[in-house]
């Protein structure tokens, strides 16, 4: 099989991460201490033989992408909304304490795992667990036909990261998730015939230095 490395990368950190705030498709950048984290990811990152870099169209996965970017510059960075966080409606900008108390519904049905569940629809409609796997997933395999026998950084978000864990396990959509998804972090599988497979997770040895030592 002529299959597809994917480094697939979770943006670096933002305010709103930070103090848990729902971000969704709303386009928030990185704050100063997420930029330190995609600085040291782009010095761990410039002796990898990369084909292609991919990220999300929005800011705080572009950002993080960029900075990879900066150390291939015969690479061009290109962007895949398709490769967004998962659309989360009405809760998109609220902390998680204020979801739980103004839709104690909806964040129950969220919290226990409804996978078909849909959230109020806010400036923008949500989408169920299972549409946002289907369509994240999608975007994988496509950029593994589109690069086949390359190795393709990927940079996206926390929810993406998820759903290529669980693909490449076999673990259900409605278990509980016992895994962590570090901003910053190199997550590396192989892709191929329409599978994903796990062969590292979780890489953030990069992260532990000091800013002096990445400029």
């Amino acid at each position: 099989m002529n299959a597809t490395t994917i480094l697939l990368i979770r943006h670096g950190e933002t305010a709103w991460n930070a103090v848990r705030r729902l971000q969704g498709h709303i386009d928030i950048p990185l704050n100063e201490e997420g930029e330190r984290q995609a600085a040291a990811l782009a010095r761990a990152l410039a002796g990898e033989k990369l084909d292609a870099i991919i990220a999300s169209d929005l800011q705080r996965a572009m950002q993080t992408a960029q900075a990879v970017a900066g150390h291939h510059p015969h690479l061009q960075l290109h962007t895949d909304a398709q490769l967004r966080e998962r659309a989360y409606g009405v809760f998109e900008g609220m902390l998680y304490q204020d979801i739980q108390h103004q839709y104690p519904d909806d964040f129950a049905k969220w919290q226990a795992r409804d996978i078909e569940a849909v959230m109020p629809a806010g400036e923008r409609k949500a989408e169920s667990f299972h549409q946002f796997y289907d369509r994240t997933i999608a975007a994988l395999q496509a950029v593994a036909e589109r690069h086949t026998g390359q190795t393709v950084a990927v940079v996206a978000h926390g929810g993406v990261l998820e759903c290529a864990y669980r693909a490449a396990r076999g673990i259900q959509l409605d278990s509980p998730r016992d895994f962590q998804v570090k901003n910053a972090s190199v997550n590396r599988f192989t892709a191929g015939a329409g599978k994903l497979l796990l062969d590292s997770w979780g890489e953030v040895d990069h992260l532990h230095v000091s800013m002096d030592d990445v400029i």
